[in-house]
């Protein structure tokens, strides 16, 4: 039996339950964990150290000077790659830059928004077998480049009691002097609420398990977050036969190596690329290093489905409305295909835009919707990390062009309190 089915259009269909919440005993878990770091602060901290990362720490901050060090040890092949990235996506997150605005009327009243940076973010960064240094640069850049004026790093301790050496090194690279030894969802309740040690944060981003994402959603409200990431995802629309099968499959792959529950599904005009896929796919998996998670995830939410149009594909990728979305068509009908995706994260075109480059070069964030949520959001972004301030600055002679029919407004509110704050300007000029 092969790994992964091939169906027809009318055999797909839609998970209904993709963003369920978490187990009872995460939340409980999670919220208890909470409660203790409220309660008792740095000696939380400590305590979950010990019990859930098996070190005993000297202290949660980390030293600059080690920071510094950190950097400096960055191997010359690795510093050259990590600064080629943090340039291509400082390029790309530069161009999202919000500046304050007005528009002013003849009567000198004005209208606008002030945009300015969040104060205090913190950026969590998985360790150990998570660990990512594609995703502290995802969050940090648009932070830094919002104007953020303390941007902070969470990363869980190992065995020496620090982070990862890269997420020291880059923070450095960055800038960012202030870090945190902490992982797991002590780091996010710190974040939230402070301790002895740490300043709160406004805002938090950054992936993690299930239990840094319960956490986000519980402290959300105390603070902003960037999303509740779920399982990765892949879906590859493919109408192009000059496109390798072996570019299908390793696509497929790189999104089904990150989790049992990532998803990978192909949609293609073509049964017979269907059928070569499914082949390799069965030939390939068991030789790969992570063939227990591919497996896994290829078993429980891999897909290949055969349709008659690519447009009845990309019908079912608006449903579907995926983290990653490849487009493979001739290239005189990418644009007309780009028009008809209405629900995507990223869309990948050509089959040289393999799902990698964005997860770790090209520029645009990878943090990006997951679970259906492409349906009404998209990648983390400098915006995410400025707010926007109503300007509204009426002149004498504006209020009394308009102040009847604003006061009539809230009289048909029967808020008679707001009615009368503009009949008192008014009285003045009758």
């Amino acid at each position: 039996m092969s790994l992964v089915p091939i169906l027809e259009l009318n055999q797909f269909e839609l998970e209904k339950d993709s963003n369920r919440g978490p187990l009872a005993e995460i939340r409980a878990q999670v919220g208890g964990m909470i409660d203790k770091v409220i309660a008792e602060g740095d000696a939380a901290i400590f305590g979950f150290a010990k019990q859930f990362d098996g070190v005993e720490l000297d202290a949660i901050q980390v030293n600059p000077e080690l920071i510094k060090a950190a950097q400096e040890k960055i191997e010359p092949d690795t510093l050259r790659i990590m600064e080629g990235a943090i340039q291509n996506i400082k390029d790309f997150h530069q161009h999202q830059i919000q500046t304050t605005w007005k528009v002013q009327s003849d009567d000198g009243s004005y209208l606008g928004e002030k945009v300015t940076p969040l104060d205090r973010v913190g950026v969590y960064v998985p360790g150990g077998k998570a660990f990512y240094p594609s995703s502290m640069i995802m969050n940090a850049v648009p932070a830094l480049l919002a104007g953020v004026p303390q941007v902070v790093v969470a990363s869980p301790p190992g065995a020496d009691g620090l982070p990862h050496p890269l997420v020291l090194g880059l923070c450095g690279i960055l800038g960012i002097t202030e870090v945190y030894a902490m992982g797991g969802a002590q780091a996010v309740a710190a974040l939230a609420y402070g301790t002895e040690t740490i300043d709160a944060v406004v805002k938090i981003t950054g992936p993690g398990n299930q239990w840094v994402a319960e956490a986000k959603r519980q402290v959300y409200g105390q603070v902003g977050i960037d999303s509740i990431a779920g399982p990765s995802e892949i879906l590859i629309l493919h109408d192009d036969p000059s496109v390798p099968v072996e570019f299908l499959v390793r696509d497929m792959l790189s999104q089904a190596e990150h989790d049992v529950l990532a998803q990978s599904i192909l949609i293609t005009t073509s049964a017979e690329t269907a059928k070569a896929v499914q082949q390799r796919l069965d030939e390939l998996v068991p030789t790969l290093p992570r063939t227990d998670i591919i497996t896994a995830s290829l078993t429980n939410q891999g897909k290949i489905v055969v349709v008659e149009r690519i447009e009845q594909g990309i019908e079912l990728a608006n449903q579907i409305a995926p983290e990653h979305l490849e487009l493979l068509v001739p290239q005189d009908k990418e644009e007309q295909m780009i028009d008809l995706i209405t629900n995507a994260g990223a869309i990948f075109i050509g089959q040289w835009s393999s799902e990698p480059v964005g997860d770790y070069y090209a520029g645009p964030n990878h943090t990006i919707p997951t679970g259906g949520a492409a349906r009404y959001a998209g990648p983390l972004s400098v915006r995410d990390f400025q707010k926007h301030s109503s300007l509204i600055r009426y002149t004498k002679e504006r209020l009394l062009a308009e102040g009847a029919d604003i006061a009539t407004f809230a009289d048909l509110e029967e808020l008679n309190s707001h009615a009368e704050a503009i009949r008192a300007r008014l009285g003045e000029h009758q």
